[in-house]
């Protein structure tokens, strides 16, 4: 799957979802774009998934318009070590995750 990983997010956490084709915001040149321009880019260039820690964006977009999904890490900061601990919810949540859908883990 290829997934994105919002520009909040520690880049060392890329290394916890293996079997899948990370690639961060900065990476693609897409740093400081809205969320509604994100989402856009996102689904031109064939991402399937964006991994966050952003828990307003469910509120902020309409995600079956633009065919994206959407998983928020919910931790107590967006350090690596508070998130590793949510690495297999966030590889369980990638093998079910549909177009348009938002899953929370933590």
């Amino acid at each position: 799957m290829r997934v994105l990983l919002d520009e909040c997010d520690p880049r060392k956490f890329r290394r916890e979802l293996p079997r899948h084709t990370v690639q961060t915001i900065p990476e693609m040149g897409w740093s400081g774009l809205k969320n509604g321009a994100l989402l856009m880019a996102m689904s031109v260039d064939g991402f399937e998934v964006l991994v966050t820690v952003d828990q307003n964006l469910r509120y902020q977009q309409n995600l079956a318009s633009y065919g994206a999904a959407i998983v928020v890490m919910v931790a107590a900061t967006n350090r690596i070590e508070d998130l590793r601990p949510l690495a297999s919810d966030v590889l369980q949540a990638l093998t079910m995750i549909q177009p348009g859908e938002i899953i929370e883990v933590g």
